[in-house]
């Protein structure tokens, strides 16, 4: 049976009412994590008010190595 590990990564987002994102960060922490063998499953942004993002979290797996 296959064994998965998670990681979490957490990104702020940026402007008077939130909703900026840092694409140039947010590429490059993607990349990193898929150089190391992170494979994106999920991506979602959490709200603050009137519909602005405070928080967009991205949720990698890879397999555990036995």
């Amino acid at each position: 049976m296959d064994k998965w590990e998670y990681k979490t990564i957490e990104f702020k987002t940026k402007g008077f009412v939130g909703g900026l994102l840092d694409i140039s960060a947010f590429n490059e922490a993607l990349n990193n994590c898929g150089r190391d063998g992170w494979e994106l499953v999920s991506c979602f942004d959490t709200n603050q008010s009137y519909g602005a993002s405070r928080k967009v979290i991205a949720v990698f797996k890879r397999q555990k190595p036995v």
